[in-house]
């Protein structure tokens, strides 16, 4: 692979992300236009004034995400690497970059809601401009070219993911804030059923490989490879259902500070935390929003929309606690990638409908997020991508703590064991849930 250095935003392909492979334009070109397709199909059933509210800091309008993640082909690929192509609209390098100080400043992140234009129209159409310039950049790219955007294209169809994730989600959180409580996908969710008994497998103490060492993508934050020493431990078959969930609340779970941490504790007085995110009692019973609209809390479903605080307090009172993420890759390493993924258009955890051995976790992808007791942090010898691609993951290794398994929200072609995603243990917003160790 060539090495070329840095443009002017200093963004070069991550080299030592992995090893050099062959890139084929035809395979790429049809790669990028399914992954933009499906950005286009999540936003279809939303109209236009769906697409400019923020509901939140935390956040985004669908436009601007449906806009960023344009940018990021436009800055790092086109610019760089396309020598005859403009800009549709200078100022959108200051629009929608999100937080690449490596290439230019950046608008407000709280104040993304407060543009009404460009248009979605606009944005659309400024979508279409970047996918043409994208395609005949590929249609003519040489073995030279290909080995300097391959990887950054790559990347870049990976963030894409991202985007549509959190699309759904900041999409469900502003529907919420609507009395109307708006549908965004109209399903009958089935929640019918009994959660199978939970069972526990176990693991025996040893020196384990942690961390991604594939010759396929993987973000740079998985790197490098490394042993750990794990303890013997138990890890639950199944997620924590939202019947095991209410036990916790009407246990007290909201009222007892020894069960919380103190930043917990804090977070949980001040904001009236009672129960997860879009949850509310009607008439003594418990009802949850969702992106097929306000039903009732089906039991036997993963509890979804907590917080690491309040995952921490039930494991507490569980007389359990949460998995490390050693300990959470390691029983995910041979277990089927099965579950509830965007793919499915059901934008909902489902309810596990097989029995369960102590032997092999069922659950581990998809669904939900699964909190672990591990804060974000670099693995010991990591090193992030140079350039702006640096500013990707490491910058963000404090005061978070990383989830693993990928959501209903989340692709199946995005998540892998050694995948790691990473919020503030406040956040609710998510498709968050719990798994227990002990």
């Amino acid at each position: 692979m060539l090495k070329p250095s840095a443009g002017p935003s200093g963004v070069a392909p991550p080299e030592e992300h992995g090893p050099a492979r062959p890139w084929q334009a035809a395979d790429l070109l049809r790669r990028y236009q399914a992954v933009r397709a499906c950005t286009d199909e999540l936003t279809a059933p939303l109209a236009p004034e769906d697409c400019v509210i923020q509901s939140m800091p935390d956040a985004s309008p669908t436009r601007w995400h449906m806009a960023h993640v344009t940018w990021f082909f436009e800055a790092l690929v086109l610019v760089e690497h396309a020598p005859r192509y403009r800009r549709l609209n200078e100022q959108f390098n200051y629009l929608f970059n999100s937080y690449y100080n490596s290439i230019g400043q950046q608008f407000p992140r709280a104040d993304r809601g407060l543009l009404s234009r460009p248009t979605v129209a606009e944005v659309r159409a400024y979508r279409a401009h970047v996918d043409e310039h994208m395609a005949g950049l590929l249609e003519g790219a040489d073995e030279a070219t290909l080995a300097r955007v391959g990887p950054l294209i790559e990347i870049g169809l990976n963030h894409e993911q991202q985007h549509q994730e959190l699309l759904l989600t900041d999409i469900k959180h502003l529907f919420s804030c609507n009395p109307l409580y708006p549908v965004y996908h109209e399903r009958q969710l089935d929640g019918a059923g009994e959660a199978p008994r939970q069972r526990w497998a176990s693991y025996a103490e040893g020196l384990r490989w942690i961390g991604y060492d594939g010759a396929g993508f993987c973000y740079d934050n998985e790197r490098p490879r490394r042993r750990v020493f794990v303890e013997a431990f138990e890890l639950a078959c199944r997620l924590v259902t939202n019947t095991e969930y209410q036990a916790f609340i009407a246990d007290g779970g909201y009222r007892r500070p020894e069960l919380w941490l103190s930043d917990g504790w804090a977070a949980a007085q001040a904001r009236g935390w009672q129960a997860p995110l879009y949850w509310q009692q009607r008439d003594g019973a418990w009802w949850s929003f969702t992106l097929s609209g306000l039903r009732p809390v089906q039991g036997a479903e993963p509890v979804c929309h907590v917080s690491h605080y309040e995952a921490d307090a039930f494991a507490r009172w569980s007389g359990a606690r949460l998995p490390t993420e050693a300990e959470w890759e390691h029983a995910a390493a041979e277990v089927e990638t099965a579950g509830a993924f965007v793919e499915d258009q059901v934008f909902h955890p489902r309810v596990l409908q097989r029995p369960l051995d102590n032997a092999t976790p069922a659950q581990m992808f998809g669904d939900v997020w699964e909190w672990t007791a591990s804060p974000y942090v670099g693995y010991p010898g990591y090193k992030p991508l140079p350039g702006a691609l640096g500013e990707y993951n490491g910058k963000f290794m404090s005061g978070q703590m990383t989830l693993r398994g990928g959501s209903c929200a989340t692709s199946r072609t995005h998540i892998r064991p050694t995948y790691r995603n990473f919020f503030p243990p406040d956040a609710r917003w998510q498709f968050s849930g719990i798994r227990l160790a002990k």
